[in-house]
């Protein structure tokens, strides 16, 4: 005899989920968009207002990881896990079936937002070599933001952004995704550097070399800056454009952290690197 309640049958995961569809189809609208457009403000001033606290306080993650912030997690299922919902929130949005989920620009742009995260939540972890643990206060705040923009990210495109037809070829479009697509190479290039700096058994800091940190300290903060940017750019909406600004001021105020670092950890470190803009910054 099998005690306790029974196990949940297909038809009632799939009414189940049917649910969850018609729930977001009855809030679909108007009022939805304005809140919408009011988170994308609230993204930007959480970008701004973290690169003011970035001033005073060193983001407690990587090499500034510390027990103030929390007991630690380790670092493979902790980034993967704050990741995910960035991952996964967007398909499931675009499983419901929105307005122009069917649009192929939509398609395609939503297809880049989840190819990103499918690299940053379900490859990088795995790449990761003995990363630093990460604090519990960190990690909670990464997955509320992961949720928070895979929200906006994934209704806009699934189910307001509506384009013209001939958005694919259009310069912006065109732009943007080149944009998107050399950021993200420059991004997954930087973090294999950064990984393959130490040999097996090695301890210790060393300078990057070769790539964009040529030119920048932040190279991995610059490819993902122009990845968002040229996502921005490609989709023309305020809550791409929103993620790409809140980017723009989290990721430039680490850089900078890790620029001073690295000053003051190597006397040799090259004087004519940027911060994380080529030649500008």
């Amino acid at each position: 005899m099998n005690g306790g309640a029974p196990a949940p049958s297909g038809a009632q995961c799939g009414m189940g989920v049917s649910g969850v569809c018609a729930l977001w189809r009855r809030v679909s609208g108007p009022e939805e968009q304005r809140l919408m457009e009011l988170l994308s403000y609230g993204l930007v001033a959480m970008g701004a207002g973290s690169a003011v606290l970035l001033r005073f306080i060193r983001m407690p993650y990587g090499r500034y990881s510390s027990r103030r912030f929390g007991w630690l997690l380790p670092a493979r299922p902790a980034w993967a896990l704050q990741e995910l919902p960035s991952l996964l929130v967007p398909i499931g949005l675009a499983a419901c079936g929105g307005a122009v989920t069917a649009d192929w620009p939509n398609r395609i742009l939503l297809g880049c937002f989840v190819v990103h995260y499918v690299q940053r939540a379900l490859i990088f972890p795995l790449l990761i070599r003995e990363g630093k643990p990460t604090p519990f206060f960190t990690f909670v705040l990464a997955l509320l933001f992961c949720v928070y923009n895979g929200y906006l990210q994934g209704r806009s495109l699934s189910n307001y952004a509506k384009y013209p037809s001939g958005w694919l070829k259009d310069p912006r479009f065109i732009t943007g995704f080149i944009g998107w697509l050399i950021g993200m190479a420059v991004n997954i290039h930087s973090d294999h550097i950064l990984r393959n700096l130490r040999k097996p058994g090695e301890t210790g800091y060393k300078i990057p070399r070769g790539g964009m940190f040529e030119y920048v300290s932040g190279a991995n903060f610059f490819g993902e800056i122009l990845e968002w940017f040229g996502f921005a750019l490609a989709c023309c909406t305020i809550e791409s454009l929103a993620f790409a600004l809140c980017t723009l001021f989290i990721l430039g105020s680490r850089a900078k952290q890790h620029h001073q670092w690295y000053l003051e950890k190597f006397e040799d470190y090259p004087k004519n690197r940027k911060i994380v803009i080529p030649f500008v910054y």
